[in-house]
């Protein structure tokens, strides 16, 4: 993630979960989905790594159903991880904050689940791929990797769609146009990649096995189990 998109979103930090439900249609069910995978069959004390963690949203969900869970937060926004840091707080589950890009290297882990919510999309089809093979060398043997992600269409034609589709949502949701037109700004940078192309760099990674779980246009959660 480049820094100029770490400034943007860390200029919200402190109002980013708030304005992220006006601008995701159906959020909760993108992240109860994305959460039932990431639990699934753990143990009561897992060892969970969060890319691109932001406010520690997802983390914050994970912990409501793993509470002696050790979670590590990766983000390139310290104004966000500083929000992670005093929700995680109230969770009281023991946490970690690293601030660093996606495109660096991972912490060792070993680590039992990896998650990202909407986060890889900001990277290049390349550093997309190269990151899956990353987390795929940090996951112990029977790890699983949840992305509640940001994608494209199958063909570059429908992406018009989908934005009508989304305008069309958010609108609906009563979300004020200043917000909409920052999100619009952030989404410049978007680089958002079909779930067909996830599932190949998941296989390629050496995933024994990946799906996508949930999609509504833009919007989909896919998990892969090493």
């Amino acid at each position: 993630m480049t820094a100029h998109v770490s400034r943007l979103f860390g200029a919200d930090a402190g109002q980013f979960d708030r304005e992220r439900a006006g601008l995701i249609p159906h959020l909760h069910a993108l992240y109860e989905i994305a959460v039932d995978l990431a639990v699934h069959g753990r143990g009561t004390a897992p060892k969970v790594l969060d890319l691109g963690a932001g406010t520690g949203l997802f983390s914050g969900e994970l912990a409501t159903h793993l509470p002696n869970a050790s979670i590590d937060l990766l983000d390139a926004s310290r104004e966000m991880l500083d929000v992670a840091d005093r929700m995680l707080d109230l969770y009281a589950v023991k946490h970690t904050l690293i601030e660093g890009d996606l495109s660096d290297a991972l912490p060792s882990g070993p680590y039992d689940i990896v998650v990202s919510a909407l986060a890889i999309h900001h990277l290049s089809a390349a550093e997309q791929a190269d990151l899956y093979r990353r987390v795929y060398a940090v996951l112990r043997p029977g790890g699983v990797f949840v992305n509640a992600e940001q994608v494209a269409a199958a063909v570059p034609e429908l992406d018009e769609l989908y934005a009508e589709f989304w305008l069309r949502e958010v609108k609906a949701a009563g979300t004020p146009k200043g917000t909409v037109d920052k999100a619009r700004e952030r989404m410049a940078y978007d680089r958002p990649a079909p779930v067909a192309s996830h599932l190949a760099w998941l296989a390629d990674a050496g995933f024994r096995s990946a799906d996508c779980f949930y999609k509504r246009f833009r919007f989909a959660v896919l998990a892969a189990w090493r």
